[in-house]
């Protein structure tokens, strides 16, 4: 699996503001999506993984910067990348581009809590495993 993954997305009416662009929260929305969505392909299935070991992912912190804006109909496409992995973390460079224009850029961490308590747990093995590997 490639280091990076690629994510493109639509802009709708509903994704937009009173001024017409993208309003700032919904690109945490892209990026929770890019990141889903590339656990998917990596064979990570959420409501699975909570079933099978209780565990759950949450953002625990973020960053972002917001460089131009996106509108209407503009095709985004989310950049993902894993920039550091804990026993109980992962955190990940994700950016918004429109024909490779940077539009919004961030850090995400997400941490691995048990289901029931919310408390961190450690990242079931064989999760850890997939993704160490797409980081070598």
């Amino acid at each position: 699996m490639p280091a990076e993954a690629l994510f493109d997305i639509r802009v709708y009416y509903e994704d937009t503001d009173a001024g017409g662009v993208v309003y700032y929260a919904n690109y945490l929305k892209f990026l929770e999506r890019a990141r889903t969505e590339w656990l998917r392909e990596l064979g990570v299935f959420q409501s699975e993984l909570r079933a099978a070991t209780q565990r759950i992912f949450v953002v625990n912190a973020l960053d972002m910067a917001y460089r131009k804006p996106a509108r209407l109909d503009d095709r985004l496409t989310i950049h993902s990348r894993i920039t550091r992995l804990g026993r109980a973390s992962i955190h990940f460079a994700q950016a918004a581009r429109r024909d490779g224009e940077l539009l919004a850029e961030g850090t995400i961490q997400v941490c691995c809590v048990d289901a029931a308590s919310l408390r961190p747990a450690e990242i079931p093995p064989e999760v850890l495993s997939i993704l160490k590997s797409i980081q070598e």
